[in-house]
């Protein structure tokens, strides 16, 4: 990728989020006296600034190759940014406050993409570690190996009763499973077991039927054919009844 000053200064003055970003004092190359610049950081690059709204950056470091470590100068705070070989330019910062240089310094320090490689490398050993050490855990269980994963550790949810026609069908003969508690507490078995609908209440009969019913119940408790036999024969009359009616009256 070919870089020039024009992409440089774009990219430093775009909207793209800083890594970190504030006013630090950097020591002359020549001149000993430090002069206060506008700091941006972005990836491994480190551009600098005279303002903090100027428009194009005086320079860029490229963290690369380079170890930043504390120094002992007249100044307060002072940090420097080194680089390997002889004739390569070393870049002495001060900031204004402990926080703020610690704060550059860790940031300067973790920039670099020989830092970025070597913490994808101990995230990779640390996944491999956690592959072996599951696969130990399988090996050691009974479990089919496609049926051996972290989930399976998980607690059972509880049981939903199965469905018919989008109704929940509920099992009300004595002795039946019931769906396991989710709670702990022993005063709640009530409250967290589930409970059948409930039943619908039923028709009201006039008083003729009422009395008739329980004149025939009162003859004879245990013969439900007879009360069986009442009925039909009084549902044939009144179909009869309807049927004449429908007719019409005879010619």
């Amino acid at each position: 990728m070919k870089l020039n000053e024009r992409s440089l200064a774009f990219y430093a003055t775009c909207d793209s989020p800083a890594d970190n970003a504030g006013f630090l004092y950097k020591r002359g190359e020549r001149h000993t006296a430090y002069h206060r610049r506008w700091f941006v950081l972005k990836g491994n690059m480190l551009f600098y600034f005279e303002e903090r709204d100027s428009r194009e950056p005086v320079g860029v470091i490229v963290l690369e190759g380079c170890n930043v470590e504390l120094c002992d100068a007249a100044e307060n705070y002072t940090f420097a940014i080194r680089f390997g070989g002889t004739k390569s330019r070393t870049y002495v910062l001060a900031a204004e406050n402990q926080a703020a240089m610690e704060s550059w310094v860790k940031s300067l320090s973790r920039a670099s993409f020989d830092y970025m490689r070597l913490v994808v490398r101990e995230l990779e050993k640390q996944l491999q570690e956690m592959s072996r050490g599951l696969a130990a855990g399988c090996a050691g269980s009974r479990e089919p190996p496609g049926l051996c994963k972290p989930e399976s550790r998980l607690r059972a949810l509880p049981a939903v009763p199965a469905k018919e026609n989008g109704c929940a069908v509920w099992n009300n003969v004595l002795g039946a499973e019931r769906l396991p508690r989710t709670s702990g507490c022993a005063g709640d078995d009530e409250e967290e077991s589930p409970r059948p609908p409930p039943v619908p209440p039923r028709r009201r009969a006039s008083s003729g039927e009422a009395a008739s019913a329980g004149a025939a119940v009162a003859q004879s408790p245990s013969a439900f054919h007879r009360l069986h036999e009442q009925y039909r024969l009084e549902v044939a009359r009144l179909r009869q009844d309807w049927e004449q009616r429908r007719r019409g009256p005879r010619p």
